[in-house]
């Protein structure tokens, strides 16, 4: 095995110890002494790969936010993006409340903003194709940037708060205001031309 496959292999190992460790206390409450203990490693393996807990919490999210991107090539609307993020949301839940109160709503924020900006612009570039209107490429980004942050923002207060609304409900308000936001937006640039 190759050294490069072995580290990856050792990353996962800290990570599902992490994750697991999640599962049952704070994240501020994890030592590095029982995640390197869950996996059978030394602490001197541990600190080869991350500086820190906070370091493999980074890495976890990076990680888990690749494989989120790697699904939406398969998606095939804005609504299907929302519904497999909250598949995501539910399924680590753990997680992403132990990110909220340990570290941040913030980092909590750039881990779905990473996810929604592409998606954001792959949608408004869908929508001006089918309009053949093309928008700024400043208003673009602007508009992705837009969305991306509505949508996260709502994301997380529904972590947050799901009693207060229902998943379908979100999915689909979400969903049809972009949609029809941006349908406005475009034809308003149409006149404008």
């Amino acid at each position: 095995m190759k050294h490069e496959e072995i580290s990856l292999k050792t990353k996962r190992e800290l990570a599902t110890a992490l994750k697991d460790a999640m599962k049952k206390k704070p994240f501020g409450k994890i030592t590095v002494s029982e995640l390197i203990s869950a996996c059978g490693m030394n602490r001197k393996t541990f600190y080869y790969h991350f500086e820190d807990i906070y370091a493999l919490l980074k890495w976890v999210l990076e990680e888990e936010s690749i494989e989120v991107v790697r699904h939406y090539d398969l998606l095939v609307d804005y609504e299907e993006a929302i519904s497999f993020v909250m598949n995501y949301v539910e399924e680590n839940e753990h997680i992403l409340n132990c990110v909220y109160d340990s570290i941040s709503r913030d980092e909590l924020k750039r881990f779905f903003r990473a996810d929604f900006i592409e998606i954001s612009r792959n949608l408004i570039e869908q929508a001006e194709s089918a309009s053949g209107i093309r928008l700024d490429d400043g208003y673009r980004e602007f508009l992705s940037g837009f969305y991306t942050d509505a949508v996260t923002g709502v994301l997380i207060e529904w972590l947050r708060d799901r009693s207060s609304r229902d998943r379908e409900s979100v999915a689909r308000y979400l969903s049809s205001t972009v949609r029809d936001s941006l349908s406005g937006i475009l034809s308003a640039q149409g006149e404008k031309e």
